[in-house]
């Protein structure tokens, strides 16, 4: 797509939405390269993100979070997955906005249904993750919005008709930009 004209695509939003999947979509259409931050990090460590909660805390993580961001972002060409809580880094949207950032964005029932039964997400390892995921998004949702495009994902949504909307949406977005 020449009127990205190489820039970086950054997909925020809450774990669950599918980032990594639609993102890997994206980058295909595109003729980009695509890369999951947390897969990164867990390369980078040398453990899984809930062994680096588990014995470095999430502040720990965070920095790793900025780090690997700040090394993607001197490339071009790239899909880029992040995880969720990227955007809580005032810091990191110095380096997001370099880019065209995508807000993926599920509603909480969808995103429970889809996370039921993930043992992966260091968050939601408590008693009521349902409760701690709505608490997550009432966190970050004026920072999502913060994004240069705003997609709405219902729990029918597949990969593909996610991905041919944000290929719709990038020229328009692009164009009000110049």
């Amino acid at each position: 797509m020449k009127e990205l004209k190489g820039i970086n695509v950054f997909l925020v939003g809450m774990m669950g939405t599918g980032k990594t999947t639609v993102g890997d979509l994206l980058a295909r259409q595109l003729g980009y390269s695509f890369v999951d931050t947390d897969n990164v990090i867990e390369k980078a460590a040398g453990k899984s993100i809930n062994q680096i909660f588990a014995d470095e805390g999430e502040e720990a993580f965070r920095q790793l979070e900025s780090e690997v961001l700040s090394h993607l972002s001197a490339h071009t060409r790239l899909t880029v997955a992040t995880g969720g809580g990227i955007v809580l880094k005032r810091f990191n949207w110095s380096y997001l906005h370099h880019g065209l950032v995508i807000w993926l964005d599920s509603p909480v029932e969808v995103l429970m249904a889809r996370l039921q039964n993930d043992t992966t997400r260091p968050l939601l390892q408590n008693d009521n993750p349902a409760q701690a995921l709505q608490t997550i998004l009432d966190q970050r949702r004026n920072l999502y919005a913060e994004a240069d495009l705003h997609i709405q994902i219902s729990a029918e949504d597949r990969p593909e008709q996610i991905v041919s909307r944000i290929m719709a949406e990038i020229p328009h977005k692009l164009k009000s930009d110049d």
